[in-house]
């Protein structure tokens, strides 16, 4: 088994990057800050993802140890009392994109570039959102009731459009939508009864193994969106190193396991889901280790070494023709998230190679693992990401506190709607675990 104390330090510096991230005034997270975590350098915006992840952190916090149950009491409170005051889709309850975390308003421009923000809606952002505020409510009984006020108002059939993908009663969801015209191509429509149209994405989300699964997932469970929903996502395969695998969209580690932070997937479906993610961490280590003799794994979404963010995957297990890369402009860019998620189910080759990106590569500061390295050269993003430090953090509170989110999360009655769901699905995997 891994060292119980060096997850635990690392666990303690990625909390607090959160508390150089949080408002004190709001409670609400920044984007990201530097590694340093110079408060100058915090980003000036947040969005529902990052608050939802803020949200279970801070429980995950508490579980750990790292605050006392009234500190937690209080961070909470603070962000539910914010979340209640901001400005959110009137009849959905859906919260847009792009809020100042310093005041909590909407807003208009975003602080880094001046650009214009078209207001949209996003299924998964919401997801994320709503899991956190699942968590909280759960874990925190004292503030039940302030977080539902929230979760209660948000009505996720409104992004599941019903006649899309095969025929059935299935459908599937939107990326999101727009309360007015973008200027683009949009699907004008409305899925729940008595609700205006608003402007969909023309895109759905298709596959099962997939990130918007958490959005499934919530809406499942509060009886919004109908079962058959999961039961008819698409699981395409793909054939790596003598297994079958159902990918992901690019081949990424976030994609795969971000949900099952809060749902026990593995659990409740050993056969199919628990081989699955299994093969999907073998896959990632023995392509970067065993094929291209990269040193280091763990292959994300994450910030690019220097600036900016890109879209890193392993390209043999993705269902998109040419996967996300693993490789861009020269450099091999692994992110510790990834391999922090993979904890939950090769715990002692993740303990290892995230050790080996501490101490070989020093992608580590204050606030713990930097977000991302280039393993040739060490250059590493020089930030924390609040939405990857929630997954860093999330997934070693699980390793560390007896699956503490997966219980907050999947209470007795949300497991009673939601475990038969997840384990009835098929995938037709062959091939050795």
């Amino acid at each position: 088994m891994p060292d119980r104390t060096l997850l635990l330090r690392w666990a303690a510096d990625t909390w607090r990057s959160f508390e150089a991230m949080t408002d004190p005034d709001t409670g609400l997270p920044t984007d990201s800050i530097a590694a340093s975590l110079d408060p100058a350098t915090r980003s000036g915006y947040t969005s529902p993802t990052n608050i939802g992840g803020l949200l279970w952190c801070t429980v995950a916090a508490r579980d750990l140890g790292l605050v006392d149950a009234d500190e937690a009491h209080d961070r909470l409170a603070r962000v539910l009392r914010t979340l209640a005051g901001m400005e959110v889709h009137d009849e959905s309850g859906m919260f847009f994109n792009w809020y100042d975390d310093r005041t909590g308003t909407l807003l208009r421009q975003m602080p880094d570039s001046g650009h214009e923000i078209r207001q949209f809606l996003s299924s998964v952002d919401n997801g994320w959102l709503a899991a956190g505020l699942m968590v909280a409510a759960a874990a925190e009984p004292r503030l039940a009731s302030h977080a539902h006020a929230v979760l209660d108002r948000m009505h996720f059939g409104v992004f599941h459009d019903a006649a899309a993908g095969p025929e059935g009663p299935g459908g599937r969801l939107t990326g999101g939508f727009w309360v007015e015209d973008p200027g683009e191509p949009t699907r004008r429509a409305s899925f729940v009864a008595g609700h205006a149209e608003v402007f969909h994405t023309k895109h759905h989300y298709d596959l099962l193994d997939s990130e918007p699964r958490i959005a499934s997932y919530v809406g499942i469970a509060h009886d919004q969106i109908p079962p058959e929903h999961y039961a008819a996502l698409d699981t395409p395969m793909r054939h790596y190193r003598g297994r079958d695998v159902v990918p992901t969209f690019g081949g990424s580690m976030f994609e795969a396991l971000m949900p099952t932070i809060f749902v026990p997937e593995a659990t409740w479906a050993p056969d199919t889901w628990g081989v699955n993610e299994a093969r999907t961490v073998a896959l990632q280590r023995e392509y970067a280790m065993d094929e291209k003799a990269y040193g280091y794994w763990g292959f994300s979404p994450s910030a690019c070494p220097g600036e900016g963010y890109s879209v890193f995957g392993v390209p043999p297990i993705a269902w998109e023709a040419d996967g996300y890369p693993s490789e861009r402009d020269g450099e091999v860019v692994v992110t510790p998230h990834a391999s922090a998620m993979a904890l939950m189910v090769e715990p002692d080759a993740a303990t290892d190679n995230l050790a080996r990106i501490e101490s070989d590569l020093g992608a580590y500061g204050p606030g713990g693992f930097v977000d991302a390295v280039d393993t040739r050269t060490g250059r590493h993003a020089g930030r924390h990401l609040s939405l990857d430090q929630s997954m860093v953090l999330g997934a070693l509170a699980n390793v560390l506190a007896d699956d503490c989110l997966h219980r907050w999360f999947a209470t007795p009655e949300v497991e009673a709607v939601l475990r038969p769901v997840v384990a009835a699905r098929r995938m037709p995997l062959t091939g050795p675990a």
